[in-house]
């Protein structure tokens, strides 16, 4: 009994310790010793996407129109950190453990980027939120034309995020149980439950049709 009672206290700990911990690196610097590396080379030829559609220039990646642009390596646990930018009106989105490129809203996981400063209760669409699933728990994106730092943390069934050194969001897939319905009773437009989405996949950044930047793009396995 004291064990079951002790576990999940063990694991938020660790939890909490992980995002801690990568948000101090983002001030100290990142290391390739403890498993640091850039997502994405200068060149993107680690990435799929259009030609033009997207470039790296002085170490920000910019969407120039076309489509969105994938990593080509498959990741499971992680961690995900980088900061981002957004110009007045902005939608995209950041896409996790993804399988189908060419249907991504339907087989990854989206958090949420969006021109959404300064709204008193975000919702499961503002910015930081798991797309049509979570809320995050604050609005800490800050207005357009400033950059924010994120951090992701993807383990198992959980989903961590601090945006702007404000924990936002705390997710258990396991607890969307059945399609097309949150926890919370509201509806979303996923065909899968997210419980049964994949746990491993490619990441994205969306391209909708709006300006976004992206910088100091880094990722550490956990798996």
């Amino acid at each position: 009994m004291i064990r079951e009672k002790i576990l999940p206290r063990v694991l938020m700990v660790l939890t909490v310790f992980l995002l801690c911990s990568c948000v101090q690196m983002h001030h100290s610097g990142y290391s390739t010793a403890l498993g640091w590396k850039d997502l994405m080379e200068d060149d993107l030829s680690n990435c799929t996407f259009k030609p033009g559609s997207w470039t790296m220039d002085k170490a920000v990646l910019t969407r120039q129109g076309g489509g969105d642009i994938w990593t080509k390596e498959s990741y499971g646990d992680f961690i995900l950190e980088l900061e981002f930018k957004v110009a007045k009106g902005t939608n995209s989105g950041i896409f996790l453990r993804t399988v189908d490129v060419n249907d991504p809203v339907q087989t990854g996981i989206e958090m949420q980027i969006y021109d959404s400063a300064g709204r008193r209760r975000p919702n499961k669409h503002d910015c930081g939120a798991i797309y049509d699933c979570l809320e995050p728990k604050v609005n800490a994106v800050k207005p357009a034309g400033q950059w924010n730092q994120v951090t992701i943390l993807a383990k198992g069934s959980k989903i961590n995020i601090v945006m702007n050194d404000q924990r936002i969001i705390d997710m258990d897939l396991n607890d969307w149980t059945e399609p097309h319905q949150n926890p919370d009773g509201t509806e979303n437009k996923f065909n899968t439950a997210y419980k049964d989405m994949a746990r491993q996949g490619v990441l994205g950044f969306q391209d909708h049709g709006d300006p976004v930047w992206y910088r100091n793009i880094k990722i550490k396995r956990l798996d």
